[in-house]
């Protein structure tokens, strides 16, 4: 009696997978923080929804790095010199229960 094993995998070209099965992404943790180091972002899903992306710390920083200051985000504003003229109001000042 002869018995077929066939492995299966996610892997594309020995490659592996951009996108995680959360099991599959708990069982093969350290190989996804690899893939996502060397390869790029890295998606889990969760009852087959995308859940979360796991990327490198170079990643992350290059697309949080704050760019310019408030100046600078007002001077950029598409309103400047629009003559947008802004009053404040004069209401009365409320209290505040504390």
């Amino acid at each position: 009696m002869m018995t077929t094993v066939t492995r299966m995998t996610n892997t594309h070209k020995g490659r592996a997978p951009a996108t995680w099965a959360i099991a599959e992404a708990k069982a093969r943790f350290s190989e996804m923080i690899d893939c996502a180091l060397t390869d790029g972002p890295q998606t889990i899903t969760r009852k087959g929804q995308k859940a979360v992306v796991v990327v490198s710390n170079e990643e992350w920083q290059r697309k949080t790095k704050r760019k310019g200051n408030l100046a600078e985000f007002f001077a950029a504003s598409p309103l400047r010199g629009s003559d947008l003229k802004i009053e404040r109001s004069r209401d009365e000042t409320r209290a505040i229960k504390l």
